[in-house]
């Protein structure tokens, strides 16, 4: 039970630290957060979209994050290490934080959701899904989805090549909930076949798998290959 309670502790301690840091750096475009334990402390990867502002003139931003960290939350000699996002319209988090801002600027959902979805699309995405659940139009709970491209819901795949972002937009009517899900342009699925040709396939496979004509043909090029040496 008391490994248990120390389980449940630390996942307690690492969420309250991701809200913290996505408050903070709100402005600079919170893109994600790794937490790793080391021998010599704790290394905190940050992930934003505009690095200068999480480390401040001088570094004064970083250094009282990293006094806040120490102090508030208990970890032992944290290192923040800010990481710039490659592409921002690819990051699932920072692109839920952007709707969420449009939808408290006065947007309609409907408007703000496809922006979001051909923006995604634009910049590459294999495939993106977007949720938008709370009081939309009236009074009434509703949800509604915005979906283009491929997403796997489940199965292996859906956890290695899909990242999901979630933010909260405050509205006078109540709060509206977004999440949004990105499928990587790089990710193979296991039902992803490509055809080749038998040159290729007999460079890619080993060679007890070759044709008989491929190997009957190797001590031909060989002795070619010798005679004009």
């Amino acid at each position: 039970m008391a490994s248990e309670r120390k389980f449940v502790s630390e996942n307690i301690r690492r969420v309250l630290l991701k809200e913290f840091l996505m408050k903070e750096v709100s402005r600079a475009g919170f893109g994600g957060l790794q937490v790793q334990r080391g021998p010599n402390g704790t290394r905190v990867e940050l992930t934003t979209e505009r690095p200068g502002l999480v480390i401040g003139p001088h570094g004064q931003t970083i250094k009282s994050l990293t006094a806040a960290i120490k102090n508030d939350f208990n970890f032992e000699n944290p290192f923040i290490e800010v990481v710039e996002v490659e592409n921002a319209n690819l990051n699932a988090q920072i692109m839920a934080e952007k709707l969420a801002f449009s939808l408290e600027r006065g947007w309609h959902f409907r408007r703000a959701g496809h922006s979001t979805v051909r923006r995604i699309m634009d910049s590459g995405a294999r495939g993106c899904h977007i949720i938008l659940a709370g009081k939309l139009t009236g009074q009434r709970h509703r949800t509604e989805k915005f979906k283009e491209g491929y997403i796997k819901f489940c199965g292996e795949p859906s956890e290695e090549f899909i990242t999901r972002g979630f933010a909260v937009a405050k509205l006078k009517m109540g709060v509206i909930g977004v999440t949004v899900e990105i499928m990587d342009r790089d990710s193979k699925l296991p039902a992803d076949i490509s055809v080749v040709s038998k040159t290729e396939a007999a460079e890619l496979l080993p060679d007890m798998f070759r044709t008989e004509q491929t190997q009957a043909a190797e001590p031909v090029a060989k002795s070619v290959a010798k005679e004009a040496v």
